[in-house]
């Protein structure tokens, strides 16, 4: 199985808690294929969210971020990105933990292997 074939829509997923169980984490699911477990989403993190409870994260899969709206610190670099910045994540980089002041939205897209 594939991802859906979806023209222009209004996305009408549900905003649910993110994966983490950290709290003002929610994610909107766009598209996504079950099988592979490619998928392509919204993230949105409310202002003061800070993720050092769970530490840096590092995964399996490819992941790219594109920053919509907001503010994402890294603790771990100390470096702030805002709206218009981008991240490409292999398998295995190490990212995070995050806070943000004034909350974030990021488009978010993974896949299970290189394009």
């Amino acid at each position: 199985m594939a991802k859906p074939e979806l023209e222009f829509h209004l996305p009408a997923g549900a905003w649910i808690p993110g994966e983490d169980g950290v709290a003002g984490i929610w994610s909107q699911v766009l598209s996504q294929d079950p099988d592979s477990g490619d998928y392509t989403g919204l993230i949105r993190y409310a202002a003061g969210v800070d993720t050092s409870p769970i530490g840096t994260r590092i995964h399996d899969y490819w992941e790219e971020i594109y920053i919509l709206e907001g503010d994402l610190t890294d603790i771990r670099l100390g470096a702030t990105f805002t709206a218009g910045m981008y991240a490409c994540r292999p398998p295995g980089m190490a990212h995070g933990p995050w806070r943000t002041e004034l909350g974030v939205l990021m488009l978010e897209v993974r896949y299970t292997r290189a394009r």
